[in-house]
């Protein structure tokens, strides 16, 4: 808007002196009017050259022409490679394509229970029902008692005491991350695997708490042992391996495992989260959190140049600049 501010006053400047100068007026006269047999005549001689070339295109002036064909092959060949230069720099490049090569390449265990599909996240949940949710979960917490432990048959994971939580004690909403655009393709498809499991054979919709946690979130957080032992790249959350969920029933959002139905889902989505390769928080020994998955990624080493490393990739950056073809 201001370049077009500036280019009207300097055009109105300009017109304003053609008009009040009558020299500038009559030496620009002059100059187109010098300019008229130099054009006529530049004319004629493209168009001169024009009928040659022209010529030079029919197949019977083969042998007298061969030096204006020469011409006709260049500019085919400027054309074809330019139209080459535009589709590849101006094509969009889609980031579900990137990333189901790279799982492909990297994961081919999720890319063979995808089939070769990668899952879209669903949109962001309405920050207000979270709300609504957590005052409910409240209330819960005062009426009923908390249900007795029932883990379903699966692959118990052994523990260990890097992170413990439970969901409802980290509800402080300062500086979480509900987007999905920082957690990693290795996690991210697994982890919509499960919501898709769980809407399609079991009814459940689910929600994304919270993805990917800043470092200085969790050094917050780790701060009330109620929720994390986990200080600052010490939880997979860091790395965009770890989320927490919920789920959403009749327009709500349920959090409280005290509510029976979501109870029931916690308990169905440990075992899907378990099926697909995920560690899941409901089988630790200590603070049971029964909505938080982690995928334990072989050989990775906590520290921030792996946080920051696998964000990278999680955002597109890793895999382009690891030369994975979009096509």
């Amino acid at each position: 808007m201001i370049l077009f501010v500036v280019c009207c006053f300097i055009f109105l400047v300009l017109c304003l002196s053609f008009l009040m100068s009558y020299e500038l007026r009559h030496k620009t006269i002059d100059f187109f009017k010098s300019l008229i047999p130099h054009g006529k005549s530049k004319f004629d001689s493209a168009k001169s050259f024009a009928e040659q070339m022209n010529q030079a295109a029919s197949a019977n002036q083969t042998q007298t022409h061969w030096h204006l064909q020469q011409w006709w092959i260049l500019i085919a060949g400027f054309f074809l490679l330019s139209s080459i230069l535009v589709f590849a720099f101006t094509r969009p490049i889609d980031p579900t394509k990137v990333e189901a090569e790279y799982l492909r390449k990297t994961d081919p265990q999720i890319y063979a229970l995808l089939n070769g599909e990668i899952l879209n996240p669903p949109p962001e949940v309405d920050e207000g029902l979270i709300d609504a949710a957590i005052i409910q979960a409240q209330i819960l917490e005062g009426q009923n008692p908390v249900p007795s432990l029932q883990i379903p048959a699966g692959n118990p994971t052994v523990i260990d005491n890097e992170e413990f939580g439970d969901q409802r004690s980290s509800f402080d909403t300062t500086m979480i991350d509900r987007k999905w655009d920082k957690m990693h393709p290795s996690y991210k498809q697994r982890l919509l695997m499960v919501f898709k499991i769980m809407k399609e054979r079991h009814g459940y919709e689910m929600v994304l708490l919270e993805g990917y946690r800043s470092p200085e979130r969790q050094t917050r957080l780790s701060g009330n042992a109620a929720t994390t032992l986990a200080k600052a790249y010490q939880s997979y959350h860091q790395f965009g391996l770890a989320a927490d969920v919920a789920f959403k029933r009749d327009g709500k959002v349920v959090i409280s495992e005290r509510d029976p139905w979501a109870w029931k889902g916690y308990q169905l989505y440990g075992v899907v989260a378990e099926s697909v390769g995920l560690t899941w928080g409901g089988r630790w020994t200590r603070i049971h959190d029964y909505g938080h998955t982690e995928f334990r990624m072989p050989g990775l080493r906590k520290n921030r140049e792996s946080a920051e490393r696998l964000i990278a990739e999680a955002q597109g950056q890793g895999l382009m600049a690891n030369n994975i073809s979009p096509n």
